[in-house]
């Protein structure tokens, strides 16, 4: 059964949703409640919210070459390291360890969010973004997401758009 989301228009309280607010971005917050069962933080919240797993956005953080790396892409599918490396101009990506993106973005594992991170890192959007309106990403802690058009999304964390999705 799926949970009922809680809409709400703008909300601070995270970093992700206080840049928003500062930076005048139109955007609206959506929580629902996290069930700490969930194998899928991505998939969980977009069943939660109602909205198709392909305008669900999961960030992902990636060590490229001995940098750390944001790679933002569908919940639907997976990240393709070797595009993301490409996409930067790296030779070789890895996922970061759980502890040191934790420790460099100032999220938990689950709810990192690609906006208000405490250290700004690259940050590729998969191009896939690019077809929708507005997507969902976190919003900087399980069971909130913040709905933004993916051109918002870009500006403000420095992104560029390449296919690094699969699936």
């Amino acid at each position: 059964m799926a949970k009922k989301p809680k809409k709400q228009q703008q909300s601070g309280g995270t970093p992700a949703t206080v840049a928003l607010t500062a930076a005048g971005t139109a955007f609206t917050v959506h929580s629902y409640d996290h069930d700490p069962a969930s194998a899928s933080y991505g998939e969980e919240a977009a069943e939660a919210l109602g909205v198709s797993p392909d305008r669900v956005f999961k960030t992902l953080v990636a060590d490229v070459d001995g940098t750390l790396t944001v790679a933002v892409v569908p919940v639907a599918g997976s990240l393709d390291l070797k595009a993301l490396a490409c996409a930067v101009g790296g030779k070789r990506a890895a996922m970061a360890d759980p502890t040191a993106a934790e420790r460099t973005t100032g999220y938990v594992r689950g709810g990192i969010s690609p906006l208000g991170q405490r250290k700004r890192l690259r940050t590729v959007l998969d191009a896939s973004a690019q077809s929708h309106g507005t997507i969902c990403v976190s919003a900087g802690r399980r069971g909130l997401e913040v709905e933004l058009s993916p051109m918002d999304l870009a500006s403000l964390t420095g992104a560029v758009f390449a296919e690094i999705g699969r699936g």
